[in-house]
């Protein structure tokens, strides 16, 4: 069963929300982040990015990054900007654009499931990243945004929300990028905790890193409490759970800067070998098994022909692990993509012009459109308790962070 615990929520105040709210702290690049501080010094990429606020290349000691982050922290909520809810709430939270809904709940969930394989992952994870969002979680004492979560949806989980939401909701806006940003403050959160313990698994859609650093953080602070009991605040992590059907997978491209050492007739010679290629009349793949490869100002369609001598596991069939196991790895030589620096992604929210800017300027030598994973593969892998390629999925919208902060 999932266990969810309601928190006091550290958040924004209505009138500041919308400048408050930002993307997640690993989704936008440097100098996004110091455009973004500049323009709106009420963002929250002033806690989650403090770095931009130093000045550019003097690469600052992680401590002061830190230190940085928790004054700024701690000066929204001198100026209130924040204030702490008055009792533990769950929420109902709501992302919508024109044509795409999604509304789920926010609560605390408990680090031992994830331990104990109830929140199931898919990805692994890198040990920078874990160890930087560890250190800025204990700095802050704060968890500053939401794992995000998706679940089979149960008949008593969808009532819960569709009362919920008849309420009058605590933020309601539109951010710059289209999605409205909608969520409702449940205080009565008995049956929200009784309906999630019919849900037999949670299943990390984004935010692994968070959730391993969570872990992390909670095992440092326990050996640090003598009297420690397990209801701990830092036991817990905040995230928002979405139903499967309502969340929607978009593709994470990749740039790869060379063609390791071959000619484009030598690359294009090799990738025959399990391709059909053709003269591409579109830049986005319509099923699985294609890929759309951009090279020297022209796109080109690659068709994979392969068969099979057994049926593919859930890994296998994957499109990303495709092109990594028959053109990344024995082609251009990118044996882990998660560590090779040849290779770069790109979220599929960015459009195949990104790819065809890092090309065209020289800074990646070709680039693949990819076929979204979809959910059912994502289930399917994390069931087996495996791991997909890195970067397999990108959802698409990204809840916000700032709007809901978890105090440890």
């Amino acid at each position: 069963m999932a266990i969810i615990k309601p928190f006091r929520a550290l958040r924004p105040v209505f009138e500041k929300a919308k400048q408050v709210s930002c993307v997640p702290y690993d989704v936008v690049y440097e100098s996004e982040v110091r455009q973004f501080i500049a323009t709106n010094p009420l963002s929250f990429l002033r806690v989650t990015r403090s770095e931009a606020e130093f000045p550019e290349g003097s690469n600052p000691p992680t401590e002061e990054v830190f230190v940085r982050a928790k004054q700024n922290l701690q000066n929204f909520i001198n100026d209130e900007i924040f204030a702490s809810e008055a009792e533990p709430c769950v929420y109902v939270y709501r992302l919508a654009t024109e044509t795409h809904t999604q509304t789920g709940v926010v609560a605390c969930c408990s680090l031992d499931e994830y331990e104990n394989g109830i929140i199931k992952k898919h990805e692994n994870v890198r040990p920078d990243k874990v160890e930087d969002r560890t250190g800025h979680l204990i700095a802050l004492e704060a968890q500053t945004g939401l794992i995000f979560l998706a679940f089979r949806n149960t008949e008593k989980i969808k009532n819960l929300i569709a009362e919920a939401v008849q309420a009058k909701p605590i933020y309601n806006f539109h951010c710059s990028d289209g999605v409205k940003q909608t969520i409702w403050r449940v205080a009565l959160t008995d049956n929200f905790v009784s309906a999630f313990k019919e849900v037999p698994a949670l299943y990390i859609a984004d935010g692994h890193h968070r959730i391993e650093s969570a872990k992390l953080a909670r095992n440092i602070l326990q050996a640090k409490n003598a009297n420690h009991t397990g209801a701990e605040d830092y036991n817990f992590v905040v995230a928002g759970m979405f139903p499967s059907e309502d969340l929607r997978i978009l593709a994470y491209n990749r740039v790869v800067k060379d063609l390791n050492g071959l000619s484009e007739a030598e690359f294009f010679d090799k990738v025959r070998e399990n391709f059909v290629i053709t003269e591409a009349v579109k830049k986005v793949p319509k099923n699985r098994g294609e890929f759309c490869l951009y090279i020297s100002g022209k796109w080109f369609d690659l068709h994979f022909a392969v068969n099979y001598i057994r049926e593919p596991d859930p890994i296998e069939r994957l499109d990303v692990s495709i092109l990594q196991d028959y053109l990344l790895k024995p082609i251009l030589g990118i044996d882990d993509a998660r560590t090779n620096k040849r290779i770069g992604f790109v979220g599929g929210a960015r459009g195949t012009s990104e790819l065809e800017k890092f090309v065209d300027d020289g800074t990646a030598k070709l680039a693949f459109s990819m076929f979204p994973t979809t959910m059912e593969d994502l289930f399917a892998v994390s069931d087996m308790n495996e791991i997909m390629p890195p970067k397999s999925t990108w959802f698409e919208p990204k809840l916000k962070d700032g709007l809901l902060v978890h105090l440890v």
